[in-house]
């Protein structure tokens, strides 16, 4: 197994048993554009200090995951333009043939566990794609989830996926979803979907106590604020036009969440980042109080 390289910030909040949480590196390659994307990697390292935790953004480098990068090793992140998305799968073949980029869900989820953290503050789940009876178009972050002991903060699953079919994944991985002060499941760009969760908490010490209870992967659903809650005309207009394009062009897979969010921050004149980028913060702060809960 290849060594990771964890920041000494991180390395010694681990061996003091202090709270550390992970965050990704492909929102800010692949979801936002620059310079936003570096303002707001700055923005979401000084939310998780300011609650008492330590931020460790995960990356790989010239083939080494990086767990906790430095001011440059962000800069390269968010300005090379040339960094991979690497999911679970890609780990093998970037650390062997030395390349270099951008962590998903599933790859932070499983680098944040192999380093020893156990909270993770993301923006949307991948999950089950429209049309996956045929396709079979399955994120990898739900397997991954199901069997990495990381609770993930995050607004749901973005609108352009087929989330009562995800809902049920996790509920056949025995993966628990619970809401963070709501009972309905978020929509990414929507505070409510129309699912129904079982459980709730109203606090970050609550959460932290059902994910120590738990003993396994998690999901927190924090859904957007409500003062950057996307218009639902807009949002489904949007919607709508994103799922032609991707019928017109023919995308697949990995490429379709990059794909529609460009539509989206394009066609929407800058709605959908500012709801991205708060939807964000939001999440990671939420994971910083829990981090810190879980450690008190």
């Amino acid at each position: 197994m290849t060594t990771l390289h964890i920041a000494d910030e991180v390395a010694t909040a681990l061996a003091e048993n202090r709270p550390v949480v992970a965050l990704e590196s492909t929102i800010l390659s692949h979801g936002l554009p620059a310079p936003r994307n570096l303002t707001v990697a700055a923005r979401l390292e000084k939310v998780v200090r300011e609650a008492g935790a330590v931020p460790a953004t995960i990356a790989v480098l010239d083939g080494v995951p990086r767990i906790g990068l430095s001011s440059s090793e962000l800069d390269r992140v968010c300005n090379a333009g040339d960094l991979v998305k690497l999911s679970l799968r890609d780990l093998g073949p970037a650390y062997a043939l030395g390349r270099s980029g951008a962590t998903t869900v599933a790859s932070t989820t499983a680098l944040a566990h192999q380093a020893g953290i156990r909270v993770f503050g993301t923006g949307g789940l991948g999950g089950v794609h429209r049309g996956a009876r045929e396709t079979w178009d399955v994120s990898a972050d739900l397997d991954v989830v199901a069997t990495t002991p990381v609770l993930i903060v995050c607004s749901g699953v973005k609108s352009i996926l087929d989330m009562g079919a995800t809902l049920e994944v996790f509920e056949t991985r025995s993966v628990p979803v619970v809401g963070y002060r709501t009972s309905r499941f978020p929509a990414f760009y929507r505070r409510e979907s129309e699912f129904d969760l079982s459980w709730r908490v109203d606090t970050a010490a609550e959460a932290a106590a059902v994910f120590a209870a738990g003993g396994r992967g998690m999901v927190l659903a924090n859904p957007i604020p409500a003062a950057f809650e996307m218009d639902s005309a807009l949002h489904d207009r949007l919607l709508a036009e994103g799922l032609q394009k991707l019928v017109d062009q023919d995308v697949r897979g990995k490429d379709v969440t990059p794909v529609l969010l460009e539509h989206f921050h394009t066609a929407s004149a800058g709605v959908s980042l500012d709801a991205n980028e708060e939807l964000v913060v939001s999440n990671v702060s939420v994971a910083a109080a829990v981090a810190v809960e879980l450690f008190q």
